[in-house]
């Protein structure tokens, strides 16, 4: 099977929230509109102002961090684009959602026994050879989905028809080593409310190849020490996270 990918162009986005609902539904999960990635949402459309919007989803990395840290292998990187993850296996951690650069992973924090959860790339319409629910029901082409050759060449394609309309870089091409979700943005990242700090890198082999090499680990040590400034900041985020839950859930 190839490896796909979602392509997303901010410049076509109108904010309507029809993937946030068409993914609700095809998951089976309460229709709303979310204020931010939850555990009954998978993907957040954020109003940017001046009628400029983003998407929040999964990024299926090429070599996942979330993957690479779950230490019950809940989470997995298919061969064909999406990261999967089996809940029959969560034990609910959290390692993941310190891990992963795009701060994707959400927590059922209210739940009896809860678990990590996250977009899935819509796996079971995949192996079908199907478009993922939020591909299928958008109504003005802002997000689509293909091969990831093919997307990727759609995405440098509209970049050079059209290089004053969009910034010079597709994020997910590099991003964290590359990612199944590709985005042609419109504004900066970080004004496009996405990190603009993610290591061009896959994380995993900047810590494990680096930790494999310890004899000779000073000439790579800032890059060691890079990547545990990232995951230290991480940490302390998802804490401030959790700490604002528990004072929602005691009002």
């Amino acid at each position: 099977m190839s490896k796909y990918a979602i392509l997303f162009d901010q410049s076509l986005c109108i904010g309507c929230g029809a993937c946030e609902q068409g993914c609700q539904s095809e998951h089976d999960q309460l229709l709303h509109k979310p204020e931010k990635l939850d555990h009954e949402s998978f993907t957040w459309v954020e109003d940017l102002g001046n009628n400029q919007y983003t998407r929040h989803l999964c990024m299926s990395c090429e070599d996942p961090t979330c993957a690479s840290v779950c230490p019950v292998a809940a989470l997995e990187k298919s061969s064909f684009g999406p990261v999967t993850w089996d809940a029959s296996k969560c034990i609910g951690c959290r390692y993941c959602m310190m891990a992963c650069p795009f701060e994707i992973p959400t927590y059922e924090w209210f739940e009896r026994n809860p678990r990590i959860r996250k977009c899935d790339m819509c796996v079971h319409r995949v192996t079908e050879d199907l478009p993922t629910a939020c591909a299928s029901i958008c109504p003005t082409g802002a997000t689509n989905f293909g091969e990831r050759e093919i997307m990727m060449n759609e995405a440098k394609r509209r970049l050079a028809a059209n290089p004053d309309k969009y910034q010079d870089t597709i994020y997910g091409e590099e991003e964290a080593g590359g990612t199944c979700v590709l985005m042609l943005l419109t504004h900066p990242i970080k004004e496009s409310g996405l990190p603009d700090n993610v290591p061009h890198q896959d994380l995993p082999h900047l810590t494990w190849n680096v930790l494999e090499k310890l004899p000779a680990i000073i000439p790579v040590w800032g890059a060691f020490l890079g990547g545990m400034h990232w995951l230290g900041s991480r940490k302390e985020a998802v804490a401030a996270a959790e700490e604002k839950e528990r004072g929602r859930s005691h009002e």
